[in-house]
């Protein structure tokens, strides 16, 4: 890729749990993860399941300096960081950033509570990569690399979460991984997020039909995302976070009803790469 080659790299889409077989090979059942290629500026954002495979790509690559973003720390986002490569890596820098527990509880301290007995074998003895750590607050604006500008703003979801916008050489990308949205509203900090951006990604758990038996569980569904994409003048958007009860083919029929409103909308897969 050039180096003023702007790109988004999915290696997990699915929310909730990774999932398998046959009814899930078209878009594939790893659990969040994203990369977004700035030139030679790699960012991740969540360590789902697909970040393992991320890891093992980018190390292939010859890349030593990771960012890794987390919109939250629920499972589903973070089950993929002990199996992450480049953290055993001697010479490989890795940054961990959050902000959607700011003053609750640092990067630090989610990371250490979560890779640790009884719930994983004692791991930290076997880094060999320089970790650094993060803090924010939603709001802030961050540039973890030349050029790059990350708008940073709170989402509506159980237990807190950041929604990003990557700007970089006059493009832009919205992340809106877990939100739920109320009613007819268009929340201001997503349509923020979101405005004029060429690539919005949108949590799309939830079909309408199903919404209303799941208030409260800090998800939202295609039609509000594409509402969004088109009050905020976005034209590309991925539907993400897909439920692990979704098939192949579900997930073809909710990306085909999605595209009779909105032409460039599509159901995000893992390994898809989306150029800039």
């Amino acid at each position: 890729m050039a180096n003023d080659g702007f790109a988004v790299r999915f290696w997990g889409t699915r929310g909730s749990i990774p999932v398998s077989g046959p009814d899930h090979v078209r878009f594939g059942g790893n659990t969040a993860c994203v990369e977004m290629i700035c030139g030679d500026t790699h960012l991740l954002f969540d360590a789902g399941s697909g970040l393992r495979q991320a890891g093992d790509a980018l190390v292939g690559e010859g890349i030593k300096e990771f960012n890794l973003f987390f919109t939250h720390c629920h499972y589903d986002h973070i089950i993929g960081l002990p199996f992450f490569k480049p953290v055993y890596m001697k010479g490989a820098s890795v940054t961990l950033w959050s902000g959607h527990l700011a003053g609750k509880m640092t990067t630090g301290t989610i990371i250490d509570q979560f890779v640790r007995p009884p719930w994983m074998p004692e791991e930290t003895c076997y880094v060999r990569a320089a970790l650094n750590y993060r803090d924010f607050q939603a709001g802030d604006v961050l540039t973890p690399g030349a050029g790059i500008a990350i708008q940073t703003r709170t989402l509506r979801h159980n237990g807190g979460c950041v929604g990003y916008r990557v700007e970089w050489s006059g493009r832009a990308v919205a992340l809106i991984f877990d939100f739920e949205h109320q009613g007819n509203e268009l929340d201001a900090g997503v349509l923020e997020l979101m405005r004029a951006a060429d690539l919005a990604v949108y949590d799309s758990n939830f079909t309408e039909a199903e919404m209303p038996g799941y208030i409260g569980y800090g998800h939202s569904t295609p039609q509000r995302g594409i509402a969004f994409a088109k009050a905020a003048g976005v034209a590309r958007l991925a539907l993400f976070h897909h439920a692990p009860s979704r098939s192949d083919n579900d997930i073809v029929e909710i990306e085909r009803i999605a595209q009779a409103e909105l032409p460039g909308a599509f159901a995000a897969r893992d390994g898809q790469v989306v150029s800039l």
